[in-house]
């Protein structure tokens, strides 16, 4: 990925592939640059975490301001650990969030899709063939799931995406090395995959670590994805430029993703 760091805004990181792309524009934010106070500094999103609401809503202002985009126009849902997507082409009037979902698609232009993150793994997806994007929040609960399979399948029913033409991207999140987790995410894990080669790994005590970079990746490619970008950048040991909720003991912001189509 390419870290950004403009003078006066907000810290970021753009993925190699659509770095400087003509018709996307993109973001993954860092905690940098931003006005909340400890634990939640600098720039968290999270509303709903303890943080000053105003706060937050000057947060937004500065990530969107960073990126060029219309915050007035920015959609967002209430993340709740789900598989649900929802086909987005404005946001309501009034309304903060759409609706609660952990993944959005759009096709129409200027319509920022704004997620936050602290650990889950954001994913992105791009279908240049009929301009279409789609965001997903995926933790253990959402990968064993299909919560990027349930972009892409919205994707698929709206705009008639193939999966060979979509490029996606996998962001920051914790890795493999600190997601210790229970038998029965790797009971879910090697239900929904078939088995856990590749995305569960045991420790010589027999605990299990769950790699959610490799079980979304692997997701995708089974659904024809062939175009994978993954950040490889791990949020439990970065928190210096990012929140890690398991890191951080829970009391900690959440980072933003932005991913728009350009006007």
């Amino acid at each position: 990925m390419q870290r950004i760091e403009p003078a006066g805004g907000a810290v970021y990181y753009q993925f190699e592939a659509w770095a400087n792309h003509s018709l996307l524009r993109h973001g993954v934010f860092t905690r940098l640059g931003g006005s909340s106070q400890p634990p939640f500094d600098a720039l968290n999103v999270g509303g709903t975490v303890g943080d000053d609401i105003a706060h937050v809503r000057a947060n937004l202002n500065q990530i969107y301001e960073t990126l060029g985009v219309d915050g007035s126009r920015a959609c967002t849902v209430w993340q709740v650990h789900s598989a649900d997507s929802l086909v987005v082409s404005s946001r309501p009037q009034g309304r903060q969030w759409l609706a609660r979902a952990d993944g959005m698609v759009t096709n129409q232009r200027g319509v920022p899709l704004t997620m936050r993150f602290a650990d889950c793994t954001p994913i992105l997806l791009y279908d240049p063939k009929h301009q279409a994007i789609g965001i997903a929040h995926a933790g253990w609960r959402g990968t064993v799931n299909g919560a990027a399979l349930s972009a892409l399948r919205a994707m698929q029913t709206a705009y008639s995406t193939q999966p060979a033409d979509v490029q996606a991207a996998i962001g920051p999140s914790i890795s493999v090395d600190h997601y210790q987790v229970g038998e029965e995410v790797v009971q879910a894990a090697a239900q929904a995959f078939g088995s856990t080669e590749g995305i569960i790994r045991r420790a010589e005590d027999g605990s299990a670590y769950f790699d959610l970079w490799e079980a979304n990746r692997q997701a995708l490619a089974r659904a024809g994805v062939r175009h994978i970008e993954i950040s490889g950048i791990c949020t439990a040991t970065r928190t210096d430029e990012f929140y890690s909720h398991r890191a951080e003991r829970g009391k900690t912001g959440r980072f933003a993703v932005v991913f728009m189509l350009g006007e």
